[in-house]
């Protein structure tokens, strides 16, 4: 998918760590290992993103099926499988692109 992108926002990028592994998301999905979608404070539930990690460039499609990140200056949380797969899980954050794709 390679959608038009409608908006771009920049910040950092957490992940959800196994602590949460089994709870229910905003959209009823239960987070497992696997999962491969984010979680942000105000888009809507569905959206679908492309997340670039700014110090690699590594890039992922996915979508938004959860709220948060609550920590302060935080733009999305990541579950492991995408941290990992953009590089990130080793450095726990990372300054990234999230492009709103419509």
């Amino acid at each position: 998918m390679r959608g038009r992108v409608a908006r771009t926002e920049y910040g950092v990028a957490s992940w959800y760590g196994p602590g949460f592994y089994g709870r229910i998301t905003a959209d009823g999905t239960v987070l497992k290992p696997y999962s491969c979608w984010v979680a942000h404070k105000h888009l809507p539930l569905g959206t679908k993103v492309r997340i670039t990690d700014l110090h690699t460039g590594r890039s992922v499609i996915t979508e938004v099926k959860d709220r948060g990140p609550y920590k302060r200056g935080r733009v999305v949380d990541l579950t492991e499988a995408l941290a990992r797969h953009l590089g990130i899980h080793e450095r726990g954050i990372a300054r990234v692109r999230v492009d709103v794709l419509g």
